[in-house]
């Protein structure tokens, strides 16, 4: 089969296309034909440094929609021919960048039928990250004031929904050209970043951080007593954070995300009921994954990049 691998750390330059045998799926493993992949910060930052994977060459990847080719021994779950979509084990389950990839069966749920696999394939690991931080972490409740960093990228934008379909007041930073979409997405109050100081705001009782360092800190300085500051920048964190924060009687809780399927058939609910919808920045084919690459680096995307695999 086709895939994109990496035999150095580096730029986009370092992924090439190769040819690799076709996965095997074991007891409790799904097989699936990959048709769709979502492209994630983690994703860039793995191919320049490595991250928490230590080993060369690697096919990335953890986003993943596409029809069950077979199962493994065990699978009762899953059918051949079923679409699904799902977040593969982060970090170690790597590999959605190719024609084919093998998953635990329990990572993933059926694809709703109102979205495709490019939308399907956009959101498992962002809207999975979103959803821990937002419900498992910070137990987010109806009249909350929750305070979103980097709204418009790919976690970001989901959680803005989210938060929303929580019954919370949900405010946003992002640039201001963004702030039409993400209006759209039911943000009640945004703030551009590059002009207005997000520190002045009304207190709020939860603040999902994607950007950690001194942002991660002057946002203990919003959050009401009790408050939490969750932050999924855990390779960013400033030293001492979460002494700071507990000398303000607040929270500070790091989290990564993991493959989670009740979360994900929360999602697929959301999706099918029309709460819940990706926006795509672009797609490109498999082959041009170091294009998909190259516009992940600048870091203005507005939601999410996609692999398509025919």
């Amino acid at each position: 089969m086709k895939a994109i691998s990496q035999d150095s750390y580096g730029g986009p330059e370092v992924l090439r296309e190769v040819e690799i045998d076709r996965p095997v799926p074991g007891p409790t493993e799904v097989l699936v034909r990959v048709r769709a992949a979502g492209l994630n910060p983690t994703d860039w930052k793995h191919r320049t440094f490595g991250g928490f994977i230590d080993h060369l060459p690697r096919v990335l990847g953890w986003d993943v929609s596409g029809v069950v080719e077979s199962t493994g021994i065990g699978v009762a779950l899953h059918q051949p021919g079923d679409e699904v979509f799902g977040m593969l084990p982060y970090p170690h389950g790597h590999g959605s960048f190719a024609e084919y990839v093998v998953a635990p069966a329990r990572a993933l749920v059926r694809k709703p039928e109102n979205v495709d696999h490019i939308q399907a394939g956009a959101m498992p690991l962002a809207a999975l990250t979103a959803w821990q931080a937002l419900v498992d972490t910070a137990g987010v409740r109806p009249g909350q004031r929750v305070l979103i960093h980097a709204a418009a990228g790919g976690v970001g934008h989901f959680a803005v929904q989210i938060a929303k379909a929580l019954g919370a007041y949900v405010i946003g930073t992002a640039s201001a050209p963004k702030h039409a979409v993400l209006r759209e997405l039911g943000a009640d109050e945004l703030i551009d970043y590059r002009s207005q100081d997000f520190t002045e705001i009304e207190p709020v009782d939860v603040v999902l951080d994607a950007l950690g360092g001194e942002t991660a800190d002057r946002s203990l300085e919003v959050l009401k007593p009790g408050g939490q500051l969750v932050s999924i920048a855990v390779l960013a964190m400033p030293e001492g954070l979460a002494e700071r924060a507990a000398a303000r009687g607040v929270r500070s809780r790091p989290m990564i995300v993991e493959a989670d399927q009740e979360g994900m058939r929360a999602i697929a609910d959301l999706v099918s009921e029309g709460r819940l919808k990706p926006v795509i920045e672009a797609a490109f084919p498999l082959a041009e994954a170091a294009k998909a690459h190259a516009l992940g680096d600048t870091g203005r995307v507005t939601g999410k990049v996609v692999l398509t695999v025919d």
